[in-house]
């Protein structure tokens, strides 16, 4: 088989026009097997754009999006690779600079293959989920569960990766069996001085698995409302109404109390409070309020009521109670249900606006 193989290799310099030198004939093979992984990559592609073009496929097109370059660099590196162990000292002579080149280059290719591999199965896992709506909370819960692992996987490819360049290299060969094996006094070290990472990162796999928080809930915290947008292994980022970024650490969702208004269903209910004077009649606003609800798409029929909630001596305080799908629904149908209220009041029985009133006494003769 070995036999075979030189006269494989001979054959293929030979038709390359080269004499057979050995300190020539190795790097003719190693820029050989170059080219030929780009013919394949060149292969492996046309193939997949024609099949796509045939009949199209998501899973396909992801492909490409996410894994080409990635498959691009693998591809050559492993037949760089290859062609540097292939041992025929008879008529090749093995370059060090290329070997060690060879190993670096496949490591790095294969890690970022990797990571590209699990971004696509991310991707292609998810796809289908609309996380932008309250009421789908099982599939925000999802992709949460998902893009963290994620995450947390290519944290771990990379500090295996980086450990291996480590060892590859005899000078640092101690550093990486170290960072891999986590042994030793500077592991020790390091895991002290990393504690409030490692904090972070198991306060990620909590809120991962026990779902205090999830992409996309509506959240309040340092008393101001947003949104959830990214979860990441160390912080949390909350999209503010006003588009601001407000940026946290993961273990304050663990550690401090905070309002999660889709923690279990987008559903809430939201007040509106009215100072009104005493002379106001409450069953028509009540019945006019019930009607501009009923009226509204925005209110979802669950909750509704209109209540004296307080006297004051100078006028009462009414409050209308509505419930709408969400948030930003309940903002909206409070805004619209007091300015309409008002406008009513106004023209229909302006005697029930607030007044101040000034009595004076009779004077006694």
């Amino acid at each position: 088989m070995q036999q075979e193989l030189d006269t494989w290799i001979r054959s293929m310099i030979r038709w390359a026009g080269f004499v057979p030198n050995r300190d020539l004939s190795g790097w003719v093979l190693l820029v050989m097997a170059v080219l030929l992984g780009l013919a394949v990559n060149v292969i492996i592609t046309q193939t997949v754009r024609y099949v796509n073009r045939r009949r199209p496929f998501d899973a396909l097109t992801l492909l490409r999006v996410h894994v080409r370059w990635a498959f691009w660099i693998f591809v050559p590196s492993l037949f760089f690779l290859t062609a540097t162990n292939l041992q025929s000292a008879r008529f090749i002579r093995r370059h060090p600079v290329a070997d060690k080149a060879a190993e670096v280059l496949f490591l790095v290719a294969s890690t970022w293959l990797i990571i590209r591999l699990l971004k696509y199965g991310e991707v292609l896992l998810i796809r289908q989920y609309d996380i932008t709506q309250d009421v789908n909370l099982a599939q925000r819960k999802f992709v949460t569960q998902v893009r963290f692992a994620r995450r947390v996987l290519v944290s771990v490819i990379l500090l295996i990766s980086a450990s291996l360049l480590l060892i590859s290299f005899q000078g640092s060969r101690k550093v990486g069996l170290s960072v891999l094996t986590s042994a030793g006094v500077v592991s020790v070290l390091i895991g002290f001085a990393a504690q409030k990472t490692l904090a972070n990162l198991m306060a990620g796999v909590q809120i991962a698995f026990n779902q205090q928080i999830r992409l996309n809930d509506v959240v309040v915290v340092q008393k101001e409302w947003g949104r959830v947008e990214e979860i990441n292994l160390t912080t949390v980022i909350v999209r503010i109404w006003d588009q601001r970024r407000l940026i946290l650490p993961i273990t304050y969702f663990v550690e401090q109390p905070f309002e999660n208004w889709t923690r279990n269903n987008a559903s809430i209910t939201g007040a509106i409070v009215l100072y009104l004077d005493y002379r106001v009649p409450v069953d028509a606003v009540r019945a006019k309020a019930q009607a501009l609800a009923e009226a509204s798409p925005l209110w979802n029929g669950d909750v509704f009521a209109v209540q004296i909630t307080d006297t004051q001596p100078t006028c009462l305080v009414m409050r209308i109670i509505v419930s709408a799908h969400n948030a930003p629904d309940a903002f909206d149908l409070r805004c619209q249900l007091r300015e309409d209220i008002i406008a009513f009041i106004r023209d229909e029985h302006p005697e029930g606006l607030p007044q101040t009133r000034l009595v004076f006494a009779e004077s006694v003769r």
